[in-house]
């Protein structure tokens, strides 16, 4: 019993050696029915060949060392993935149709082909594949595949590990971007502790491993014989927020030409702005689930933006103004909000009106999502946040982020210029 199903668990796993297995019984059974010679000799052939197949394609899939170098594993839309596939043969036996392929998710990425190795031949190819797409992807692990040029036995053979590639959305430069100031907290009473070089210093302590040596205070260290190390804060300074909405039902347009790929890069881009100013951002959204990005400084506080931004997608169900009201215990008057949104709805917009007449700083940043796809007409919401004193900037498809959002800037100079006496 234990045969018959080893049998047919090969005849499953290669249907085409079992086919012609079978005929090759055919002809020696009418072989000695009927006694024709040929019969005999196409039985003897089938029971030959077959089995010299199998080794043969054994022997391509082993003896085999393959590399795999990853040169990056975060890239940012529009720059590539880059790495070497390094296959080696250690058999002095020729190795011919291995088809290698990086097996991956990132759209775009064919790194497959047929290669023919020596007697302990070497083949080594680059790769670089455009990232155009933002999100987390797999690459790997490489599959070596061989097959005999009847195609009755296939066998393969993984190398390497899955490694995870992380693509960052673009976030067009923004030259200039005005949005209300909010008011700044005065005395300090809004200080908050850093692990930051900054100007203000507020004490010292022991130091700890892993401390810079630029942190050491030395007259403390002179003065208590152990090392001692200062502790900083950030200026007061008033923290943006930026909202993205990312229910699903308002969201039109599909990749690149989505409402969804056009507000992921607004946020990116005002999120560079202001990280470039020194500014603390915060991120909130509301996609697969909450993600909150308390406001901070720093580059790697904007690779963490990006992180968020790069995973962000529109499939929630929580309607915008649900959001801002359940968040708005984080607003105060030391805080900038700033909305991005396609949502033709007016009730985050009365919302929105609502949070200034408590003294927070709002802006918003509506996509017409008219111009994306099949949606109503933003009149509505526009004229709602006009009636309520909100600053907006309104983004159409194929409009330029770097203009469209830096016409804000020029409109407040302007009115500045025309306010002075």
């Amino acid at each position: 019993m234990k045969l018959i199903g080893r049998l047919t668990a090969l005849a499953r796993r290669y249907p085409s050696a079992a086919i012609a297995l079978s005929l090759g019984v055919v002809c020696a059974i009418l072989g000695f029915a009927t006694g024709f010679w040929l019969l005999f000799r196409l039985s003897y052939i089938v029971a030959f060949a077959v089995p010299a197949l199998y080794l043969w394609t054994r022997s391509m899939a082993n003896g085999l060392e393959v590399e795999v170098i990853r040169r990056t594993h975060r890239v940012t839309q529009g720059q590539s993935l880059e790495g070497r596939v390094i296959v080696r043969s250690r058999s002095r036996v020729p190795k011919l149709w291995l088809e290698v392929e990086d097996q991956s998710s990132v759209p775009g990425h064919a790194a497959k082909r047929v290669v023919t190795l020596g007697s302990q031949g070497v083949a080594a190819w680059n790769y670089a594949t455009p990232a155009r797409v933002r999100g987390l992807y797999d690459l790997g692990p490489l599959r070596v595949v061989a097959t005999d040029p009847f195609g009755f036995f296939r066998m393969e053979r993984t190398f390497g590990q899955m490694a995870s590639i992380l693509v960052y959305p673009n976030a067009p430069e923004l030259p200039n971007f005005y949005i209300p100031p909010a008011n700044l907290p005065g005395e300090g009473r809004f200080r908050r502790r850093t692990h930051n070089v900054t100007p203000n210093v507020s004490g010292i302590r022991e130091y700890a491993p892993g401390d810079s040596y630029n942190r050491i205070h030395w007259p403390a260290t002179a003065r208590t014989g152990r090392p001692m190390v200062k502790q900083f804060e950030l200026d007061p300074a008033s923290d943006i927020w930026i909202v993205l909405d990312l229910q699903r039902s308002q969201h039109v347009g599909e990749g690149e030409d989505g409402t969804e790929e056009a507000a992921v890069q607004i946020c990116a881009s005002i999120a560079r702005y202001f990280i470039n100013a020194n500014r603390s951002v915060g991120l909130i959204s509301f996609g697969d689930d909450l993600r909150i990005d308390d406001p901070d400084r720093g580059q790697n506080h904007y690779t963490r933006l990006l992180e968020s931004l790069a995973l962000a997608r529109a499939t929630g169900d929580v309607p915008l103004t649900s959001l801002i009201i359940e968040e708005s215990r984080r607003f105060g008057r030391h805080t900038t909000v700033v909305i991005v949104t396609p949502s033709t709805e007016t009730e985050w917009a009365l919302t929105l009106t609502g949070l200034s007449a408590r003294g927070v700083k709002v802006a918003a940043v509506l996509l017409e999502a008219d111009t994306y796809g099949d949606a109503p007409s933003a009149l509505d919401v526009y004229g709602t946040l006009a009636a309520g004193g909100v600053y907006s900037y309104t983004v159409k498809h194929q409009d330029d982020l770097g203009r469209a959002l830096s016409a804000g800037a020029e409109t407040a100079i302007r009115e500045r210029e025309g306010a002075r006496p």
